[in-house]
């Protein structure tokens, strides 16, 4: 059983939310979401603070998705009231990143530059050329654009060139050696 289901979420100053039969509005001062919560999990307001529960209390598979609609409902409140961020770095020598506008241009080694078009609802910015801060609302899209900037050049284990997560860590190889 879910235990995640059974804390209640409560909501900071400045984010409303509205439930009309299994639609979830979420508004707040970055954004809103829409969400269609499953038929098996049941979702009360009180002031407040949003419950989560499974419609029938025996059944285990509407408290695992009470648990996942819970985490997922809280990921949007975090999102419209704080909003979520990545950050990238780059190593290697030559290895530069900048934004502009919506897009994002990378010197990554290639005979090329990359151009990376940010989709709606994420913002970039570099604060120096090694760095990149993505930033969004919706955590799934900001972590999943954090992903394809980084599968442009991911680190490799010998000199851990490539691009980064910040607080990622390389687990690094010994160079092959002749005998």
């Amino acid at each position: 059983m879910s235990r995640i289901a059974k804390k209640p979420l409560t909501l900071p100053k400045g984010v409303e939310v509205s439930i009309s039969g299994q639609n979830l509005k979420v508004k707040g001062n970055k954004g809103s979401f829409d969400f269609t919560v499953h038929d098996a999990v049941a979702v009360t307001q009180e002031e407040d603070v949003l419950k989560f529960a499974a419609k029938s209390e025996n059944d285990t598979g509407g408290w695992a998705l009470a648990g996942t609609t819970r985490a997922l409902a809280n990921n949007m409140v975090i999102g419209v009231s704080q909003g979520f961020e990545k950050k990238l770095q780059l190593v290697g020598v030559g290895y530069r990143a900048q934004a502009q506008g919506n897009k994002l241009n990378l010197s990554l080694g290639f005979s090329h530059p990359v151009v990376h078009d940010m989709p709606v609802g994420v913002s970039v910015e570099t604060p120096s050329q090694t760095e990149i801060v993505i930033r969004g609302s919706d955590k799934q899209m900001v972590g999943q654009v954090a992903a394809e900037v980084r599968a442009y050049r991911p680190p490799e284990p010998y000199k851990g060139k490539g691009v980064k997560y910040v607080d990622e860590v390389i687990l690094r190889k010994e160079t092959k050696k002749k005998k």
